[in-house]
């Protein structure tokens, strides 16, 4: 934890000038440690037991909540389903995981009708007493948490606190609940937990199961430990944040690393996307790249994961 970036969020309100930090590591890992965050304890224990009464059921209960075709977004998305090292063009056996998945809480009013087909499905609901109360709750404090590191962002590139309030007015974010099976004493050759992947929207708030091995960056040549403390998040940029910074900040590759012998494993992960018709552009006109929309550029990534 000593040598790895981190940032005390509740630093910002006194202190906004300490957002140069996070802009520091940002051009260089796009990876921290987000202490200070002011989540509710009670918010994140729910989630947590939510998630653990979940992944305890068998696979017939929970293929009670499975996604009822290829290529819908919620639900529960079993064993042998996904490799995300597809996302970058490498072909991998699939990933050692299985996951629920959910999306925005609320439908804002004349919704573009691709995105009424894709990210605003409707979040399909297992039959665990508290379960859509835990994870409505820890969805509600990761938007506000979300909007909160973006006002750091700004001001950390030189704007305004609202800068980016305009974009994520209607955020098509989404919150996944990772189970990592224990492993055993070798995976298939190129197979993880999780394959090298960079993230794709804006940014990543993580809930590693604290003091759990497993989350790596790459840096160089070298894949680098991430740090999981109690009573933290551990917060990384995606591809339209480095394509919004006109490469200025890094979106970097990073995994969950299939360890021999490793008991199992959970995190959540909420996945923050601008509005579905956001239109994002380099700052500055840096970079070179053309402006792209929010909705479709994300929908293009998840296709592009199936195993």
């Amino acid at each position: 934890m000593t040598d790895f970036p981190s940032y005390d969020l509740s630093r910002f309100a006194t202190d906004p000038g300490s957002a140069r930090e996070v802009d520091a590591i940002c051009r260089d890992t796009g990876f921290l440690v987000l202490t200070g965050h002011g989540v509710a304890p009670d918010v994140i224990a729910n989630i947590w037991a939510a998630a653990d009464a979940f992944f305890a059921q068998d696979p017939d209960a929970k293929s009670k909540v499975a996604a009822p075709y290829p290529g819908y977004p919620y639900g529960w998305l079993g064993p042998n389903r996904e490799a995300l090292a597809k996302s970058k063009g490498n072909d991998t056996p699939p990933d050692l995981k299985e996951s629920f998945n959910g999306g925005p809480l609320r439908v804002p009013p004349h919704a573009n009708p691709d995105a009424l087909e894709f990210c605003y499905q409707p979040t399909l609901w297992p039959d665990l007493p508290g379960f859509r109360t835990a994870w409505e709750a820890y969805y509600a404090a990761m938007e506000t948490l979300a909007a909160q590191i973006m006002q750091v962002f700004a001001v950390a590139l030189g704007r305004e606190a609202d800068f980016f309030a305009p974009f994520i007015a209607n955020p098509i974010s989404a919150l996944r609940a990772l189970h990592y099976h224990p492993t055993g004493p070798a995976a298939e050759k190129d197979q993880q937990r999780a394959g090298a992947h960079t993230d794709y929207g804006s940014l990543t708030i993580l809930l590693p199961q604290a003091n759990r091995r497993g989350l790596q960056v790459q840096q160089g040549d070298t894949w680098v430990d991430v740090p999981s403390p109690p009573d933290a998040f551990v917060i990384n940029i995606g591809d339209l944040m480095t394509l919004w910074t006109g490469g200025r900040w890094v979106s970097t590759l990073h995994r969950v690393v299939a360890i021999p012998d490793q008991p199992a494993r959970q995190s959540l992960a909420f996945f923050h996307q601008p509005d579905w018709d956001a239109e994002i552009a380099p700052l500055n006109g840096g970079g070179g790249a053309d402006p792209i929309r929010s909705g479709p550029y994300l929908m293009g990534k998840f296709k592009a994961t199936g195993a």
